[in-house]
């Protein structure tokens, strides 16, 4: 599967036409983050990964900063229907990434 468009999924998230699941808005609030920093990740981040095996739709790790702290955000796109959903946002570790947040470590 092609990795997903991003002029695509940024014209989702510009228009406002984001899925929010329950699961993801729990998850934000646990780990303190803003759904309008997601956004801005989204807008304005670094696609650092591509997961075009995902279903239903490949995904992609986005790297940002907010606030000075780096935030990672995974999302996918359903690009018939021009919706974006979001998949996860954290704060990256540095004990998984180099100190760039956009390399994993070797294990």
């Amino acid at each position: 599967m092609k990795p997903l468009d991003l002029a695509i999924l940024r014209e989702a998230v510009r228009q406002g036409r984001i899925q929010w699941r329950k699961h993801v808005l729990q998850k934000l609030a646990e780990r303190g983050i803003q759904q309008q920093a997601v956004r801005e990740v989204l807008l304005n981040g670094e696609r650092i990964q591509d997961y075009t095996e995902d279903r239903p739709f490949p995904s992609a790790l986005f790297l940002g900063y907010t606030g000075g702290k780096p935030l990672h955000v995974v999302a996918s796109c359903d690009e018939t229907n021009r919706q974006a959903f979001v998949i996860t946002a954290y704060e990256p570790s540095l004990d998984v990434f180099e100190s760039d947040y956009r390399t994993r470590k070797k294990s």
